[in-house]
């Protein structure tokens, strides 16, 4: 993809390049990958997720499940409704983090209240304030109705909630640290400033977190020897969130939906190149140094590892399976009017060249011992 073209005086007055460059020639010529991935994303006012342009949808960079219409949150729907079935508190809450353009809390109120599922608390994280205004007109406009019950946060709750916490791609928006393996040498990725003032690549010593990591999920088992040097990401952020997590839930389920595979799958020896994925403009591509602040940088989530930390953290792994199973059981057959746009949307959520198999959802469960309608069939808990 062709870089924007930017100019060298530009290149000084960009607020966001200027406070990367700061933070390199502060950290001995150097940052590591996960933190320029962290400004590049979240910088107060400058970073990608921190500015109020467009994200989502045909005037953004990319489209979500929600985007595509509502038969995703008519799914998501009816497995909620499961679940708030077996707790018979009145009081149930529900926790979006990260809720994107709000499109899914609004389809997922209204598919509610047509279940006749009351909610006392619909909960929204976004740390955008960009796109919590945007959030709240959307809901304000669409399901004014509904608006009250919906309060935003910029942390966690402080109180313990009973009900449903759901992170439509959220894990994979965490910034990983980036890693090369060879010879038996592990070395970090860092971040430098060439002579000409752009962004490029140095391999420094693994930082004890990046190390221990490493040791401990035995990825050098997973990579296996090879003659070529192995690139690839590790999320150590994924384990702590999933604790914070279970603190905030007393009783109920944790419902994630990414893109990712299992441990094996992640660092298996012929994906030697990493998942890094940046997206601008509906155009994809995997330099995460161009167009910095104006794009989205993802990696693919490894859900063997946020197996483990909920198993460490008092949860209980209930399902895990691709979004076209998980969808099939929650029937999303039933939801299709047959029309265009229907049945684009269903091509799209299920098809396995499209979301249908990249994407997973994973259910974490707490003081709930149910078999899950959407994880019913086709479970893959075995691969994991």
């Amino acid at each position: 993809m062709p870089q924007d073209n930017i100019s060298l005086a530009e290149l000084k007055t960009d607020p966001l390049l200027e406070l990367i460059q700061t933070k390199i020639h502060t950290s001995s010529g150097a940052l590591k990958f996960s933190d320029f991935m962290q400004l590049a994303l979240y910088a107060p006012s400058y970073g990608y997720y921190s500015k109020p342009t467009p994200k989502f949808g045909a005037s953004g960079d990319f489209i979500t499940a929600p985007e595509l219409g509502n038969l995703f949150a008519k799914c998501l729907a009816k497995q909620c409704s499961e679940i708030f079935h077996y707790m018979p508190n009145s009081d149930l809450d529900i926790l979006e983090i990260g809720a994107g353009s709000g499109q899914l809390a609004c389809d997922l109120l209204v598919n509610l209240q047509l279940l006749k599922i009351e909610i006392k608390n619909y909960f929204i994280l976004e740390l955008s304030a960009g796109l919590r205004l945007q959030q709240q007109q959307k809901i304000k406009t669409k399901c004014p109705d509904l608006y009250s019950k919906v309060t935003w946060l910029e942390q966690l709750p402080l109180t313990k909630i009973t009900g449903i916490i759901i992170a439509n791609e959220v894990l994979d928006a965490m910034p990983v640290s980036k890693f090369q393996w060879y010879d038996n040498c592990l070395q970090e990725v860092y971040v430098t400033q060439s002579l000409d003032n752009s962004f490029e690549y140095v391999l420094k010593k693994p930082s004890e977190s990046l190390q221990h990591y490493f040791d401990a999920k035995q990825l050098a088992n997973c990579i296996g020897t090879l003659d070529l040097p192995y690139i690839s990401e590790a999320n150590l952020w994924g384990a702590p969130w999933i604790a914070s997590l279970s603190r905030t839930l007393q009783h109920g389920a944790i419902l994630l939906f990414d893109y990712g595979f299992s441990r094996n799958e992640y660092y298996h020896p012929q994906r030697s190149t990493g998942t890094l994925m940046c997206h601008y403009k509906h155009l994809s591509h995997s330099d995460p140094l161009i167009n910095v602040g104006s794009q989205d940088i993802t990696a693919h989530v490894d859900f063997t590892s946020i197996a483990e930390a909920a198993s460490e953290n008092k949860l209980t792994v209930a399902g895990y399976t691709n979004l076209a199973y998980f969808l099939i059981n929650c029937g999303i057959a039933d939801f299709c009017e047959h029309t265009l746009q229907h049945n684009q949307e269903i091509q799209i959520l299920t098809s396995p060249a499209e979301m249908g198999e990249l994407f997973k959802a994973m259910a974490l469960t707490k003081n709930l011992h149910v078999s899950l309608l959407g994880f019913n069939q086709f479970d893959k808990l075995y691969t994991l």
